[in-house]
């Protein structure tokens, strides 16, 4: 059963890496990276600047919603 799934496996990767190359389009890894790993530092920085705003925004939409005003 492995040999089996370890051969149709090769054959799809076969088969992207062929419509990769008739596509002729590679894609923007490191651009993508790149957007992801600013991203998460800019949720890190807002967070750690906002934190005590945020969360007495957080409690109170919570508690008008539970309190039902």
């Amino acid at each position: 059963m492995p040999i089996r799934l370890r051969a149709r496996a090769r054959r799809a990767l076969s088969a992207l890496r062929g419509w990769r190359e008739r596509s002729g389009e590679r894609g923007d890894v490191p651009g993508w990276v790149l957007v992801a790993v600013m991203t998460a530092g800019l949720v890190t920085a807002i967070w750690l600047l906002a934190d005590d705003a945020l969360t007495s925004v957080f409690d109170r939409a919570i508690s008008s919603i539970s309190s039902g005003s």
